[in-house]
């Protein structure tokens, strides 16, 4: 299984951005799909997280911001980031926990979100 994260980049205050997480293999509608980040000095951090029908979880930090979504057809999982924050900030990192569990799970290289002025 091979993840891999694309859509990071440089932004302002309060702008958007949308991240994406192209996952190969046939038991990605299955797998449970998060968005992790870190920042420098700082542990990686749960920041969202999809099932496989669609229920989702979110960082208090995050909550009202940002969305994430699936499009099992396109093996693709999306992080909708709006109004960022500097604090925002951070290595966002796509994993995927495939069902059942022992068959391990898998990251992603991590893009990179910058928030400044």
């Amino acid at each position: 299984v091979q993840v891999v994260e694309s859509g990071g980049g440089l932004v302002q205050p309060g702008g958007s951005l949308r991240l994406s997480c192209a996952a190969s293999g046939r038991t990605f509608s299955t797998a449970r799909m998060g968005w992790y980040r870190q920042a420098p000095g700082k542990e990686r951090d749960l920041v969202a997280r999809i099932t496989s029908d669609g229920n989702t979880y979110y960082a208090d930090s995050v909550k009202g911001r940002f969305t994430i979504s699936r499009d099992n057809d396109k093996n693709t999982v999306y992080l909708q980031m709006n109004s960022l924050k500097p604090e925002d900030t951070a290595v966002y990192y796509c994993k995927a926990d495939l069902y059942p569990a022992y068959l391990g799970a898998y990251w992603g290289q991590g893009t990179q979100v910058n928030v400044s002025s």
